[in-house]
C-alpha cells in the first residue's frame, strides 16, 4: 500500500492550488494529487469563460467576496511572470431597464465594501468605453476584470506544482474506501490527510467519509454561442444586472484572450454530472437520483426553479440566446451566432434539507479529511486566496482546534 502525508481528490484549480500551498508550507511531506481523467483541465478548470473577476457581485460576508480581488490580483501577476495569454479588457454591466437600477447600485455597494475598483458612469462614457453598447441611464465599469486561457493557466499551475515536488496521478478516479485507504485503479493509498476536490463528484467522496450528508450536487449545463464577426469588433465584456437571488449571472457578452466573442452561459439544468453532449458520462443510478431532485425543485418550485428551468431550457435556441444578449448590444444578429463552443457543467450544491442551492464556497470536514464541497464560479478566480483559506482549515481539524463544519 502506497503511503503519502496528503492526498489530494481532484486536479482541477482548486485541487492542484491546495497542493501548491500545501507544498509551500510543507517542504518535505509526501504530496499526490489524484485525477480521474488522463488529461488536465478536462471538467470545469477547463472547460470555465476564463473570465476573471473582479469580486463586486458578493455580499462581503461571503467567502467569495473574500477571496475573488486577492484571486484576480494573484492570477494577474501568475500569468505575466510566465508570459502567458490575458486580455484586459474590464467589464460593463449594463442597464435594460429602469427597474434595474437599484440592482446596479447595489452591485457598486458590494464592490466599494469589498474594495473592488468600480466606477457608475453615464451612457455617454458607456459607449466611449463600448461603441454598441445599449443601457438606460447608468453601467457599472469595471477595469480590473480580464480574460485568460484557462487551459494554458492550468498546465502552467500543474508544471509548477510537479516543479515542486507534487506527484499528479492521472487516469485514476477515486473508487471508494478500504478501512482508511482511498482506492484507486493503482492500488490504495493510505493518507494522513486527505482534502476532497472533485468538482462534480465532490458530494459522493464526502459522503464516503460521513461528511456532507445534507449536500448533493446538480449539475448545470453552461453553453456559449460564438460569433463570426471578426477580432476585436468587441473591446470588453457586456452582463446585465444579475438577479441576485441566484448564483448566476444571466446571458453576457465575453471576450475571449484573443479577441474573439461570445455570448451565454447557459446554466441548463443537466441530467447527470458529465452530461456534455449525448450519452458520455451516462450512469442511470446517478441520473435517476438527479432527475428525482430536479423534480422535486419543480413541483415545489423552490426559489423559483420551475421559471428559472424553463427560461434556461429556451436557451438551447440559438435565436433565443441571440435576442437575449441583443438587448445588451447594437448590431447583435443571429446569423452572426451559429457556433457553439465546448460545454462546461457547474457543479452547483444543493442542500436538499433546506431546499435551497448552496450560494457560496462551502467545506466541510473532520480529523480524516476536508472536502470542498461547493467550488462554484468565481472558483477560478479565487483558487489562490482560497487555497490558503482551505490548508488554514484543515491544519485547524488536524490539529483539533476546529468543528467539524467549517463553511461559508
Amino acid at each position: 500500500m502506497k503511503t503519502v502525508d496528503f492526498l489530494i481528490i481532484g486536479g482541477g484549480v482548486v485541487g492542484t492550488s491546495v497542493a501548491l500551498e500545501l507544498r509551500r508550507r510543507n517542504p518535505k511531506a509526501s504530496i499526490t494529487v489524484l485525477e480521474k481523467e488522463k488529461d488536465i483541465a478536462a471538467h470545469g478548470s477547463g472547460r470555465n469563460s476564463g473570465v476573471l473577476h473582479a469580486g463586486f457581485y458578493y455580499t462581503a460576508d461571503s467567502l467569495k467576496a473574500r477571496f475573488t480581488r486577492l484571486g484576480n490580483e494573484r492570477w494577474k501577476a501568475f500569468v505575466k511572470e510566465r508570459g502567458l495569454s490575458i486580455n484586459e479588457c474590464g467589464k460593463l454591466v449594463v442597464v435594460k431597464h429602469e427597474g434595474e437600477l437599484e440592482g446596479l447600485k447595489e452591485l457598486k455597494r458590494r464592490g466599494d465594501l469589498n474594495g473592488v475598483e468600480t466606477h457608475l458612469i453615464g451612457e455617454r462614457e458607456a459607449k466611449e468605453l463600448e461603441p454598441r453598447v445599449k443601457t438606460t441611464g447608468l453601467a457599472l465599469w469595471s477595469p480590473s476584470t480580464a480574460t485568460v486561457n484557462p487551459v494554458e493557466c492550468m498546465n502552467a499551475l500543474v508544471a509548477e506544482a510537479r516543479a515542486q515536488g507534487i506527484e499528479f496521478q492521472l487516469s485514476s478516479p477515486y473508487l471508494g474506501r478500504r478501512g482508511k485507504a482511498v482506492r484507486t485503479p493503482q492500488g490504495d493509498i493510505e493518507a494522513g490527510y486527505v482534502i476532497n476536490a472533485a468538482g462534480l463528484h465532490a458530494d459522493r467522496v464526502a459522503h464516503d467519509f460521513g461528511v456532507g450528508l445534507n449536500y448533493r450536487i446538480l449539475p448545470f449545463k453552461g453553453l456559449y454561442l460564438y460569433a463570426s464577426e471578426p477580432k476585436g469588433s468587441l473591446k470588453r465584456h457586456i452582463y446585465p444586472v444579475p438577479d441576485l437571488r441566484n448564483t448566476f449571472l444571466g446571458v453576457h457578452f465575453t471576450v475571449t484572450v484573443d479577441g474573439k466573442t461570445k455570448i451565454g452561459p447557459t446554466a441548463i439544468p443537466a441530467f447527470w454530472r458529465e452530461n456534455y453532449s449525448g450519452l458520455g458520462g451516462f450512469d442511470l443510478m446517478e441520473a435517476l437520483g438527479v432527475l428525482r431532485d430536479e423534480a422535486m425543485l419543480f413541483l415545489r418550485n423552490d426559489f423559483d426553479f420551475r421559471r428559472l428551468a424553463l427560461e434556461e431550457v429556451r436557451k438551447y435556441s440559438q435565436r433565443y440566446l441571440v435576442a437575449q444578449a441583443a438587448k445588451m448590444l447594437e448590431g447583435t444578429r443571429p446569423e452572426n451566432f451559429r457556433t457553439w463552443g465546448r460545454p462546461g457543467i457547474r457543479a452547483q450544491l444543493y442542500d436538499h434539507r433546506a431546499k435551497k442551492l448552496v450560494m457560496d464556497f462551502n467545506l466541510e470536514g473532520n480529523a480524516e479529511g476536508l472536502h470542498v464541497l461547493n467550488a462554484i464560479s468565481p472558483a477560478f478566480t479565487a483558487a489562490m486566496p482560497f487555497a490558503e483559506y482551505v490548508v488554514d482549515q484543515a491544519e485547524a481539524l488536524m490539529g483539533g482546534r476546529a468543528t467539524a463544519q467549517t463553511h461559508g
